[in-house]
């Protein structure tokens, strides 16, 4: 099984020298056949000088340079469109994953699977960022039916097959596994080393947050609505309209109840009609959302224009 082995890179001048000394030390060991993409995410420190100097004699090792920082999934992306691997693994460059679990999650791939999703049981991040993580796996779990314990461990081997049929755009690489199990894929789940961080603090964090909820409902809508949108958008307007029959029933209701009242008005307060409209706009913006995601992937996909834009590929001849 030829193997790629895609690392997003973004200010990690001090962690690339024992990076590449430890994908050596676990692959070469193994004897697999094997190729790593290590894509720039626009760093602004010299990532790309260290790294030349690291790999210009590599062949193994191939440096996919962005022109400006577009992104962990855009690096991602674009590391799976520079390679050739039958067999790819996810991973980041910080050392917080390690490259020694590789031939483990190669080993349950051959066992049938089509996604090995990274678990970081034994987290060393502080609790800051645990919390809130473990709080967003339950929900992503609930919302796409993939019942994983850690959708944000980047360290994960797929199938070429399933993880190369749908483009990659906002903060989508976390929810891979949700797009592979759409097609139905295989999926299982196993514990993977963590250590803390070395260098450098957090470059991906929590502040993603917001896009991340957005995503996770553009995510839900595309693989469940996507081929249907009307079920989607036909169910909210007919609750819509549901909601205001009610409401317009109830206050008929109190009006003949008090007809003899001269004083009595249906509404009183204004924020009746203010709930009403903070309600329907609400649900415009969230729909409106929805149909800009996919404007935005017909305007990528029919021109075949990528989320990203390379300035330079580095590869040993």
């Amino acid at each position: 099984m030829d193997i790629s082995i895609i690392i997003p890179v973004y200010n990690e001048e001090e962690t690339l020298p024992l990076l590449y000394k430890s994908l050596h030390d676990v692959m070469d060991k193994e004897n697999y056949s094997w190729e790593a993409i290590i894509v720039d995410d626009g760093s602004t420190d010299d990532s790309v000088c260290v790294m030349r100097k690291l790999f210009e004699n590599d062949k193994q090792f191939t440096i996919v340079e962005f022109r400006r920082n577009f992104g962990q999934t855009a690096a991602i992306a674009a590391g799976i469109d520079n390679s050739s691997g039958n067999a790819i693994i996810l991973m980041d460059a910080d050392l917080q994953n390690d490259p020694i679990d590789i031939p483990r999650l190669l080993t349950k791939l051959n066992e049938g699977y089509d996604v090995v999703s990274g678990w970081r049981k034994d987290r060393k991040d502080d609790v800051i960022r645990r919390f809130p993580s473990r709080i967003a796996n339950s929900i992503i779990a609930s919302v796409t039916g993939v019942k994983l314990n850690d959708f944000g461990c980047t360290l994960k081997a797929y199938r070429r097959e399933v993880i190369t049929g749908f483009r990659l755009y906002g903060e989508m690489h976390r929810f891979i596994p949700a797009w592979a199990n759409s097609i139905g894929a295989k999926i299982t789940e196993m514990p993977v080393t963590h250590h803390p961080r070395i260098y450098g603090k957090a470059k991906y964090g929590i502040g993603r947050t917001g896009k991340v909820i957005l995503d996770l409902i553009t995510v839900k809508f595309l693989t469940r609505f996507a081929g249907k949108p009307i079920y989607l958008f036909g169910g909210v307007g007919l609750a819509l309209i549901a909601l205001s029959i009610l409401i317009g029933a109830a206050l008929i209701i109190i009006r003949l109840v008090h007809f003899h009242d001269p004083d009595m008005h249906i509404v009183r307060s204004p924020l009746l009609p203010v709930t009403t409209a903070l309600l329907v706009m609400g649900f415009q913006c969230i729909l409106m959302g929805l149909i800009s995601e996919q404007l935005s992937r017909t305007y990528h996909e029919s021109q075949d224009k990528p989320a990203y834009q390379i300035r330079n590929i580095y590869k040993k001849q």
